[in-house]
């Protein structure tokens, strides 16, 4: 049975589920760009956890579920060795409860996954244009796969 969790005029995507399958989080162009929702697991009213004028998309909860972990072009670090490009996107933190996102990596990071003791990070990294849809694409940008140890 399939069932509607979000009803908005607004395009709602990147849906990801909580470790205790409680709480689902998700972006929405609800305000002039994307933002991060969380939204309890059988519907109800969407909790808007970050403001900022970049567009925010989410990734996955780290494994207590209390902070929602999303890629966002907000601020390159200046000791960043990649140019600050404002296309390449940096790792964020979000309480659950609210509040200000905390920046886990400069570099861009997207599609991330925590080990279950939460101490290790997976996730591809993005040097650069890459068009998904091209088959056999090879360059310079092509993406990797990265673990990261916090």
């Amino acid at each position: 049975r399939a069932y509607p969790l979000t009803f908005h005029e607004a395009y709602d995507f990147m849906p990801v589920w909580s470790p205790d399958s409680k709480t689902i989080a998700f972006a929405s162009f609800r305000h002039g760009n994307y933002d991060v929702y969380i939204i309890p697991a059988q519907g109800g009213v969407p909790k808007r956890l970050t403001t900022h004028s970049a567009g925010e998309f989410p990734s996955t909860f780290t494994p207590d579920g209390k902070y929602v972990v999303f890629s966002a072009h907000i601020m390159d670090d200046y000791k960043n060795v990649q140019f600050p490009s404002g296309g390449l996107p940096e790792l964020y933190t979000v309480s659950v409860k609210g509040g200000r996102p905390v920046q886990i990596l400069t570099t861009p990071a997207l599609d991330v996954c925590f080990n279950k003791q939460g101490t290790k990070i997976v996730y591809h990294d993005v040097k650069g244009y890459e068009d998904n849809w091209r088959k056999h694409h090879t360059s310079s940008v092509t993406r990797d796969v990265w673990m990261y140890e916090n």
